[in-house]
């Protein structure tokens, strides 16, 4: 069953230690701490992308494989409040597979997720990394370079940020303290990747404000050589605009163990309605 979005401020829903609430078994509320950046009554896309990615790893699981590619489209407003998830699996196999996940809100599917499964062995042998590390969150000092974001979502994380942080490029640490289901425990592989899509915010080359420029990504593409662990996300970020309206963003994505993989964002730039 789809239920229909409530299109309400996410201000009035729930507040607890959780970004969603199941209400059945494939459908679920989102709460204050879900709410986007752009407009109060939608839902931010970082813990959006959590909640398919929870999905995503709980349909059908194999030990012997994890996801290595997560790719997410968003076709159009996420809409705050009730909505459907349902998982489908696209192409079966012995070592690879493509499963997909669809949010529905208002009978309208909003986000499209597919992810690759691999299957996993030991590469120990000729294993090698060429992003470099960062450095750790615990020596760095609290970001606040946040704070012109409105929305429950950038409300409900801490952020630190390297030197060298400047429009365009940067070094961010984030983590959160909320649980991405209700009464569900959060693995670190749906708490990481639920944030990842914050990239886009972190070291924007235009600062956020009514008159200024809007830069949202239309989709999310995530690639892992290394499943991450813990509550740090450090995104070590580069965005880039071309000259007729569109651009990138591009992060290197790590844990507290360094480097587990990449995120593209494309975006549709252009002036906020305030300057038309």
């Amino acid at each position: 069953m789809t239920h229909t979005s409530t299109g309400q401020n996410l201000d009035e829903l729930a507040v607890g230690d959780f970004y969603y609430e199941a209400t059945g078994e494939q459908t679920y509320r989102s709460t204050v701490h879900a709410q986007g950046a752009w407009n109060a009554h939608e839902q931010h896309m970082a813990p959006a992308t959590g909640i398919l990615v929870h999905a995503l790893e709980n349909f059908s699981p194999r030990q012997d494989m994890r996801m290595a590619r997560v790719s997410l489209d968003i076709l159009g407003i996420i809409a705050g409040g009730e909505f459907e998830v349902q998982t489908r699996m696209i192409r079966p196999g012995r070592t690879i597979e493509l499963i997909e996940a669809q949010m529905i809100s208002g009978g309208r599917t909003c986000i499209i997720a597919r992810a690759w499964r691999l299957a996993t062995l030991d590469s120990s042998a000729v294993a090698a990394i060429e992003d470099a590390a960062v450095i750790h969150p615990e020596e760095l000092e609290t970001f606040a370079g946040m704070s012109p974001w409105p929305g429950g979502y950038i409300r409900g994380l801490e952020f630190r940020s390297a030197l060298g942080h400047r429009p365009g490029k940067g070094v961010v640490w984030m983590r959160n303290d909320f649980e991405m289901v209700a009464g569900l425990p959060t693995s670190d592989l749906t708490r990481l990747l639920g944030m990842v899509d914050t990239a886009n915010g972190v070291a924007p080359r235009v600062a956020p404000g009514p008159d200024s420029w809007m830069f949202p990504n239309v989709d999310l593409q995530i690639h892992l050589h290394r499943a991450p662990v813990g509550k740090w996300l450090g995104v070590d970020v580069r965005q880039s605009y071309g000259t007729d309206g569109i651009g990138l963003t591009s992060a290197v994505l790590h844990d507290v163990h360094g480097p587990f993989g990449r995120s593209e964002q494309i975006l549709t730039v252009r002036p906020l309605p305030a300057l038309k």
